[in-house]
Order: structure tokens, then sequence, then C-alpha cells
């Protein structure tokens, strides 16, 4: 099977600006408020507790931010 991915280079580019505009702050305010649910947890399990979430955010998408800061492959080259 081919290694395509299934969105078009400027499809991924769309989503992950979605995802960064829009998707990013609301999953912050989601973690803010979890915590706060929490009783304001001692400083380092806070700072775990935010490192955590902070990485386990994008692993969902991490087809959709591969290879967004290179150049469109879908474009033939220039001379």
């Amino acid at each position: 099977m081919a290694d395509k991915p299934r969105l078009s280079y400027k499809a991924r580019r769309r989503w992950a600006l979605v995802l960064l505009l829009i998707g990013m702050p609301l999953y912050i305010v989601i973690a803010v408020t979890i915590l706060n649910l929490l009783n304001r947890p001692p400083v380092v399990v806070e700072l775990l507790v935010y490192a955590v979430l902070g990485i386990a955010w994008a692993l969902p998408f991490k087809f959709v931010f591969r290879g967004i800061g290179q150049a469109d492959p879908d474009q033939p080259p220039e001379k």
C-alpha cells in the first residue's frame, strides 16, 4: 500500500490552522477548567499535568501537522 496521506497538502495546512487557532485555545480552557476542579494541586503536580496535556493534545493530530512547514509536494518543481 502507498504511504500517501489521505488529505491533500492544502487541506492539511487548513486543518492545522483551524486546530491552532480554534482547537488549541479550547483545549487550554478545558485544561485550566480541569485543574481548577482539582482545587489547585501542588505546583509540581500542576506543572506535570500541564506538560502532559500540552503534549497529549497534538498526538491525535500528528498526521495533520506532519510536513506542513515544508514546500508543497504536489506542486511541480520550479526551474
